[in-house]
């Protein structure tokens, strides 16, 4: 069978598809309901104060939400349907007998999958044109890492389906597996373990951070996925031959994610610069070496979280070479506020050492000039002020509560009269 003709197969497979419709459909009043919600909040914040935040915090990060919905709980069946199906009505055992093996079958599923992905990114896509319309600003980078977070998110979620389809004998056997995944990762990012998690990931995407790292990780676990499926459609191989392999892919894959969690380049795409100190900061934060960090503060503690998230996480990217070091005598620390050293943050480079309790990135960033005797750069005038908005969304209501769905209902409606 011809590449061309087995994407055209599949390409036909999905669009008879009920359940890719209903996704079409559910993103127009998906989108809508974050789109509106976000942008009114963002228009009171912006007559209210004269300024607002970063429209990718404060619109798009909440926009795309639907798609992160919709990438949990509505593509995996698609996926699956596409997988599996052949399978089950037999049509794979005539597709093996082909001169393609299975790796170009469940490539071409994923690509025909990504493609109905991508059709479905149109409802929040068109939001950036009626931003535009309303007055509102752009900036490309951090809409296209934005959107490119997404797209990973969602070639995880076929991959994860795609490789439970193929080990599962059923369709509901597989979105259970698929749903328990996931459920899982979700409790593991709730526990803060999860730096690699969807979730994780997506989250720094929508803060416009592309992480070497964790896009390499996330290809490397899509790679698994349609390599696990690829290896179970084969029907005429033993089984003991398929977990041999499916082990040893495993294993592979295990060996360049730990190698790929090493790698450290990052790239901040936001307009504001809001995942980075100022470029004097960095240029200045260069210079320094052999920097230690130590914070007596438990896991649990607020100020730890702000700690990490205001200035750590930056400070990492500015200083490859900088050593956070945490002690805490239990998890909590709640009964440790009585200790005297309990809440310092101990600032050590060669023999000098400085000591503050404050977690703000401006304390942060004092201490360490102290400590390392470094010239603090002058202060710089151009602030981020983000783009204030007060116009009203008109129309968008009518567009994704009622056009979007009836022109994907008509075109379903059309399609499938045509094929069947």
């Amino acid at each position: 069978m011809p590449l061309r003709e087995l994407l055209v197969k599949e390409l036909r497979e999905l669009t008879v598809s009920r359940s890719w419709w209903m996704l079409l459909i559910l993103m127009g009043p998906l989108t809508g309901f974050s789109f509106l919600g976000s942008f009114r909040t963002f228009a009171e914040v912006s007559a209210g104060q004269g300024e607002a935040l970063s429209p990718l915090i404060g619109v798009w990060a909440p926009t795309f939400s639907a798609c992160e919905l919709a990438a949990v709980f509505l593509l995996p069946f698609i996926a699956i349907r596409l997988v599996g199906g052949d399978r089950e009505s037999g049509a794979l055992k005539l597709e093996l007998q082909q001169s393609f093996g299975t790796p170009f079958m469940v490539g071409a599923k994923a690509v025909v999958l990504l493609a109905g992905w991508t059709v479905a990114m149109l409802p929040p896509l068109s939001a950036f044109l009626l931003w535009h319309g309303y007055g509102g600003s752009l900036y490309a980078p951090e809409l296209g890492a934005l959107i490119f977070g997404h797209i990973l998110n969602a070639g995880l979620t076929i991959a994860l389906a795609a490789a439970m389809a193929s080990l599962a004998e059923h369709h509901s056997t597989a979105a259970i597996l698929t749903l328990s995944v996931t459920v899982g990762t979700w409790v593991v990012n709730l526990l803060g373990w999860g730096r690699y998690t969807p979730a994780a990931m997506v989250a720094e995407f929508q803060h416009g951070l592309v992480l070497l790292d964790a896009s390499v990780i996330a290809l490397a676990l899509i790679f698994l996925g349609l390599g696990i499926a690829a290896i179970w459609l084969r029907l005429g191989v033993p089984q003991k031959r398929r977990v041999f392999e499916s082990f040893a892919l495993t294993l592979a894959v295990a060996a360049g994610i730990f190698a790929a969690s090493f790698l450290r380049p990052s790239w901040d795409l936001s307009e504001g610069r809001r995942n980075s100190f100022s470029e004097a900061d960095e240029r200045a934060l260069q210079q320094i070496h052999g920097l230690t960090i130590e914070a007596h503060l438990a896991p649990e503690d607020p100020r730890r979280a702000d700690l990490e998230n205001r200035a750590l996480s930056k400070l990492r990217r500015a200083m490859p070479d900088l050593r956070v070091r945490y002690i805490a005598a239990s998890s909590t620390g709640l009964f440790e506020q009585a200790s005297s050293g309990y809440g310092e943050i101990w600032y050590i480079a060669g023999w000098r050492k400085e000591m503050s309790r404050a977690t703000t990135a401006e304390a942060v960033l004092e201490s360490i000039y102290a400590v390392a005797q470094v010239q603090p750069p002058a202060e710089s005038d151009d602030v981020y002020r983000g783009h204030p908005l007060t116009a009203q969304p008109n129309g968008a209501a009518l567009l994704f509560y009622g056009l979007w769905p009836a022109a994907f209902l008509a075109c379903g409606i059309l399609v499938q009269r045509k094929l069947k």
